[in-house]
């Protein structure tokens, strides 16, 4: 939030640089044994303002109110001086001073809410905004200020009609359009959002925070292509903005150019050195290359990074998986399931790789905790049950399948495999139904029965009961 600065704007007219530096240079010199008077004060207070030289300033602004104690706008200016200094109840102590003098000054009131918002008192920064409009209705700053708290107070709605009604006063103000604009995008307007933050930019072309807001928005909307062309931007106008090349690096992985998002994401490491999500992200990028070691390199830079990170030890394992490293794989995805292990796909990986390990019993563990956690995951409860089956446990894989078709009735390949266990649990007439249920949902399941249940096929009276002879 910005600080309202009356007061110290209205003397730009006796702005001479040199002459106020020999002023500011007299008053260091002389203090108190030299009478100043309190214009050439409030010049002097201005110059150490501009230049950020707080203290400085409100040792002349002191100085003026020993000489003028019933000055409501030098109790507003020292009011100010104290909140850019954060000491945010003195400064609130000198606007109720200057409003005790002048209670309807809307500079004060203004600043006041500003201060109560600072030291999180945003119901009462409210109130001070609103004593303001009521004295003011369109008052822009009032107006301005009340959406930045209400948008703090999470009240998004309401700060978006504020916001607005700001916009339509003052098509100009310098930052009502860029509130709008992550407002927008807040309650789901990204289109919008992104003309919010076009007419800010309007205004302010040099916002590199607002070019990337922007961006971030296109890239929800997946305009990759406009969103990288906006990242572009806020790097030529701040070129070490780390977050900035880190989405940039999303955008172009979104588009599948990986090996320049990888050149972003490492221009990320370049400024800020070692960061497990950006080590992540490239060793992802890299994995989709199938350059796996490179991959792992960077999924190990990761957990270098935080030791914690499930998903890096998860990619570790998935790189080892794909070069049939399965010990090692394995070895991987137990950290990930003991770091993370509410996580279906971290379990899923371990069962998958249990299971091509012959670990069949382990595989059916994992399995049986990916169904757990994820109960509506189709394609677990058809692993789980064929490890089942295979492990010997046939009636538990028969639950298991029914369990499959209840989530998905129509899948052929689940009844093909279910007709197995029928079968094994001397059922032949469920497993032929089963059967003929595959072969209707999916006449393409006939040219796997001869490889799948050989025996079956070569049983006369079965192929008659299944019409494959005809």
């Amino acid at each position: 939030m910005s600080m309202f600065n009356y007061g110290f704007e209205d003397f730009e007219e006796f702005k001479d640089d040199s002459r106020l530096e020999d002023l500011a240079a007299h008053f260091e010199r002389e203090g108190s044994d030299s009478y100043f008077d309190s214009d050439t004060l409030e010049e002097i207070a201005s110059y150490y303002f501009e230049q950020g030289r707080f203290e400085e300033s409100l040792r002349v602004v002191d100085r003026s109110l020993e000489m003028h104690p019933y000055s409501s706008d030098g109790w507003m200016r020292r009011g100010i001086l104290l909140n850019n200094l954060g000491r945010h109840h003195e400064a609130l102590e000198a606007y109720d001073e200057a409003l005790g003098m002048n209670p309807t000054d809307i500079e004060t009131l203004v600043n006041k809410g500003i201060t109560l918002d600072s030291v999180d008192e945003p119901e009462k920064a409210l109130l001070a905004y609103s004593y303001a409009l009521n004295l003011d209705p369109n008052n822009d700053e009032a107006l301005f200020n009340t959406g930045v708290t209400l948008e703090r107070l999470n009240r998004i709605a309401e700060a978006v009609a504020v916001f607005e009604h700001c916009a339509e006063r003052n098509p100009e103000h310098p930052e009502v359009w860029y509130e709008l604009g992550f407002c927008y995008d807040r309650v789901g307007r990204e289109q919008d959002s992104v003309a919010s933050y076009d007419r800010h930019l309007d205004i302010d072309p040099y916002s590199h925070d607002a070019w990337y807001n922007r961006g971030i928005v296109l890239n929800r909307i997946t305009r990759y292509r406009e969103a990288i062309d906006s990242y572009d931007m806020a790097l030529v106008i701040s070129e070490e903005f780390a977050s900035a090349h880190y989405n940039r690096g999303n955008a172009l992985a979104n588009l599948g150019e990986l090996r320049e998002a990888i050149s972003s994401y490492k221009r990320v490491l370049e400024i800020e050195g070692k960061d497990a999500a950006t080590c992540y992200n490239i060793a992802l990028a890299f994995e989709e290359l199938k350059l796996f070691e490179s991959s792992i390199h960077y999924f190990e830079k990761a957990i270098e990074a935080d030791e914690t990170y499930a998903e890096a030890w998860y990619g570790l394992g998935c790189c080892y998986d794909a070069m049939e490293r399965f010990e090692e794989a394995l070895s991987y995805f137990n950290r990930a399931v003991v770091l993370s292990p509410e996580t279906p796909d971290f379990w899923h990986a371990k069962a998958d790789c249990a299971y091509n390990l012959g670990r069949l019993p382990e595989a059916a563990n994992a399995y049986r905790t990916v169904v757990k956690v994820a109960p509506k995951n189709r394609d677990a409860w058809m692993d789980f049950a064929e490890t089942l089956f295979e492990s010997g446990a046939v009636e538990e894989a028969l639950n298991a399948y029914k369990t499959a078709l209840s989530l998905k009735p129509d899948c052929a390949q689940t009844y093909f495999h279910q007709a197995k266990a029928l079968f094994a649990l001397g059922q032949p007439e469920e497993s032929i139904r089963s059967l003929k249920m595959a072969f209707r949902l999916d006449p393409a399941q006939l040219e796997e029965f001869p490889r799948a249940y050989p025996e079956l096929f070569r049983d006369k009276d079965i192929r008659r009961m299944l019409d494959l002879d005809h």
